[in-house]
């Protein structure tokens, strides 16, 4: 390979949150973290590049976005989802979480229910209680090593909703959406006027050659109702410079989102963001292309030692992202207590599945986004501790 993954790179004192904060937050200073959402691995060589670049230049003023950036844009989603966005489309806020806020906000008034489809990503409940919404469960259910939609309970739910945050690919659950059931989603919030806010951050990262469909792209219906929030943030592993393309094509939701935007205290756009943005949807494809590649080893290395060596452990079908959600119900502890076995015990920080919601119990997320060493030496601590568990 062109890329080299399995390089360790010692991230401990740089104020990153994956590492360096883990005494604060109650865990053992030597846990190995496979907790938040960002990978181990160095960014492409071509965005170093870039922000090597503007670091040199030396002046790090307000800044804005060009006729290049828009064009870079336009052109990934075209080659990569076969989508065409027009350039006046694009909000661009510090991340998707703000843009959840911000949409929330924009979109429904206080007490309003806003759907979503839990065990979720945390800040999809979060956004909707800060800002005075309701939240509507539509509980995903287990079956058969994966996730599936209990229709009958999402169309209950979207006659009492405003708003339907769908996570594509889901986080933690592992699932890439087919088109029969984003389809079905998708006219059932026609048929009772929910707007979607499709968070399709991790769309970049699915395997086993599965297709992402672009929610807003299914059909001219879709586009009109659906706020879409993309950003090269995981793909790219450039979280920390906080910058995100929210795509609205609806020029009234559109200008009530902006509106919002504004009221919200928020201008111009990150710098570093800006350029690293750019030279990865420029350059990046074929180093993604690696990372898939190097992704799905993980995935399946981690697959086959469970089964060989922790068999009570099951792993989750993992379609896309590089976030496994493991069941751990079969080692009959409490919530509390697996997530200190976890962490004080294996000697692991992971996130804890009670909090992504129902259906989160007997749960943890883990993630593979590490070199193949890190992950073996992590399930190695797991397997030791479960040998001694008393």
């Amino acid at each position: 390979m062109k890329y080299n993954f399995d390089e360790i790179i010692d991230r401990r004192n740089t104020n990153n949150l994956k590492h360096d904060f883990a005494v604060k937050r109650g865990k053992p200073a030597d846990v190995i973290p496979l907790w938040i959402a960002d990978m181990d691995f160095q960014a492409p060589p071509a965005v170093v590049d870039a922000l090597v670049k503007a670091a040199a230049h030396g002046i790090y003023g307000y800044s804005e976005t060009a006729e290049e950036y828009d064009s870079v844009l336009q052109s990934w989603f075209k080659r990569r989802f076969n989508w065409d966005i027009d350039s006046k489309w694009n909000l661009k806020t510090p991340g998707v979480v703000t843009a959840l806020h911000i949409i929330i906000q924009a979109l429904t008034k206080p007490g309003e229910g806003v759907l979503i489809q839990q065990p979720v990503y945390p800040p999809f409940y979060s956004s909707i209680t800060t800002t005075g919404r309701t939240p509507v469960i539509n509980q995903l259910v287990y079956q058969g090593n994966t996730y599936v939609i209990d229709f009958d309970d999402f169309e209950a739910k979207a006659k009492t909703a405003k708003l339907f945050i769908l996570c594509s690919p889901h986080n933690p659950a592992g699932r890439v959406w087919t088109k029969d059931e984003l389809i079905r989603m998708g006219d059932i919030c026609l048929k009772y006027g929910v707007t979607v806010v499709a968070d399709e951050i991790h769309a970049d990262l699915v395997f086993d050659g599965r297709k992402q469909y672009v929610f807003a792209d299914l059909k001219p219906e879709y586009l009109d109702i659906t706020v879409t929030c993309t950003a090269p943030s995981k793909t790219f592993n450039i979280a920390g410079l906080q910058l995100a393309n929210v795509l609205i094509a609806n020029e009234e939701m559109r200008t009530a989102c902006q509106k919002q935007y504004t009221a919200n205290g928020l201008s111009q756009s990150n710098l570093m963001g800006i350029a690293a943005c750019e030279a990865a949807y420029k350059h990046g494809d074929d180093w993604l292309d690696e990372l898939l590649i190097y992704l799905t080893d993980n995935r399946d290395f981690m697959q086959e030692y469970l089964a060989r060596e922790l068999p009570q452990i099951t792993l989750t079908r993992l379609e896309g992202t590089y976030l496994t959600w493991l069941d751990f119900s079969a080692l009959e502890m409490p919530p509390e207590d697996l997530s200190h076995f976890i962490s004080h015990k294996a000697k692991l920080w992971l996130m804890d599945g009670p909090v992504f919601g129902a259906g989160g119990e007997g749960f943890q997320r883990l993630n593979i986004g590490c070199s193949k060493d890190i992950l073996f030496n992590a399930l190695e601590r797991l397997r030791k501790a479960c040998t001694t568990k008393a």
